[in-house]
């Protein structure tokens, strides 16, 4: 199994080699972002463990990247960041899991076999609820012919609702795939969130897509007349 960490802590990187070289991975080393992504785009790894905050290019710009390019190699990223909303906009980018340093080795090397045990995913399908669109793989979303920009965890909320489209999403739901399973601030930040895609997604197309459930969250129609 060929793995790649892009760390720039050199202690760190060193340690990491000598640890999953011991536990029969092939490790090669990168130590800044524009180096991260040349090898990652040269190279086939079964797995790519990807550091945050790194000189010349972050690791959400890597991860951004590779997925707008169709490359799907599992990505566990690492930061020494621990909010939840770092967390989450890991994820949003397109990494498959996230570690805060310091971590547990152990944890490490378990997340990352359970990542190449999935393997890559295909190219997700774009999504679509009447005329409007959501590219995974592009981060694109467009209404008609209009691209529409959205905020990495605008994004998010939308993904999950188009994945969702027709049923009832939670509040808590949302907390859960969106922020974190563990989030313990204000879930009103989901309403929040939701005004902010109204205005985004609906409200200059004369749209009420994103419909409130009184009491239950939030459910996505077509709502598109031809």
């Amino acid at each position: 199994m060929r793995i790649l960490v892009v760390e720039d802590e050199r202690g760190l990187a060193r340690a990491l080699k000598r640890g999953l070289t011991a536990e029969g991975f092939s490790v090669e080393l990168a130590a800044d972002g524009m180096e991260g992504l040349h090898l990652a785009r040269e190279n086939p790894y079964d797995a790519i463990v990807l550091d945050i905050m790194l000189p010349s290019l972050s690791g959400y710009r890597i991860c951004q990247a590779l997925r707008a390019e169709g490359n799907w190699v599992p990505i566990l990223m690492l930061s020494a960041k621990d909010g939840e909303y770092d967390q989450a906009d890991g994820l949003d980018v397109g990494a498959d899991d996230y570690l805060t340093k310091p971590f547990s080795y152990v944890v490490l090397v378990a997340r990352l076999r359970a990542l190449m045990r999935r393997g890559a995913p295909e190219r997700p399908a774009v999504l679509t609820s009447g005329d409007l669109s959501l590219d995974p793989a592009t981060r694109t979303v467009r209404r008609g012919t209009e691209t529409v920009a959205l905020t990495p965890r605008e994004f998010g909320v939308l993904h999950y609702l188009m994945y969702k489209r027709g049923e009832v999403v939670s509040k808590l739901e949302l907390l859960e795939h969106v922020w974190d399973p563990h989030y313990d601030g204000d879930p009103n930040i989901v309403e929040v969130y939701v005004g902010y895609l109204r205005r985004k997604i609906d409200t200059p197309f004369d749209r009420n897509s994103l419909k409130t459930v009184r009491g239950a969250g939030y459910r996505l129609i077509d709502d598109h007349v031809t």
